[in-house]
């Protein structure tokens, strides 16, 4: 004769602890969400907050006013270095089997620009403003539009300390005309 073991008060203790922790841990994500897309420092406390969140950033990263990353697991998104992230662009990084999203070194994520899920941003490319991006992005490559489409090749990354001259002269287009 085997004997069911049926939940004690312990065992309803325990999941009520594990509620109510993971319930916080939302409250505690969310505010530092919140606080991160109108903080001032976009290179100091904007990039804390969000690591504070659990998002992976690497070294010397910009995060622009009104950034949205991944509100509900940001754990699922990685930042590779010198990634200029710009104003209100949205970084998705879960929806249904689809989930992460990674951001190589050297990335340019222009303002307003849309990133969905599945997607990884190769190094050193570049979002153009108010893109959205449904598929992986090759390395030293520009993407534009809705959804985001290859158009031209990068001599050079596009950072916070390259001349805006220097990044056209050394572009290629892919246009086929």
């Amino acid at each position: 004769v085997k004997f069911r073991r049926t939940p004690g008060k312990n065992r309803k203790k325990e999941v009520s602890q594990a509620m109510s922790e993971k319930a916080l841990s939302g409250f505690k994500n969310r505010v530092l969400q919140q606080l991160a897309m109108s903080a001032p420092g976009g290179f100091k406390l904007r990039v804390t907050l969000h690591r504070l969140r659990g998002v992976k950033i690497g070294k010397d990263c910009w995060i622009g006013y009104g950034a949205l990353i991944e509100t509900a697991c940001p754990e699922f998104v990685v930042i590779g270095d010198r990634v200029v992230i710009g104003i209100r662009s949205t970084i998705l990084a879960h929806f249904q089997e689809q989930t992460g999203v990674k951001i190589k070194d050297d990335v340019y994520i222009g303002a307003c620009a849309l990133i969905l899920p599945g997607v990884i941003i190769g190094e050193g490319a570049v979002i153009s403003a108010g893109s959205v991006v449904t598929a992986s992005v090759p390395p030293m490559t520009v993407v534009q539009g809705n959804p985001a489409k290859r158009v031209a090749r990068c001599g050079v990354p596009l950072g916070l300390h390259t001349s805006r001259a220097e990044f056209v002269r050394q572009l290629k287009s892919l246009d086929s005309k």
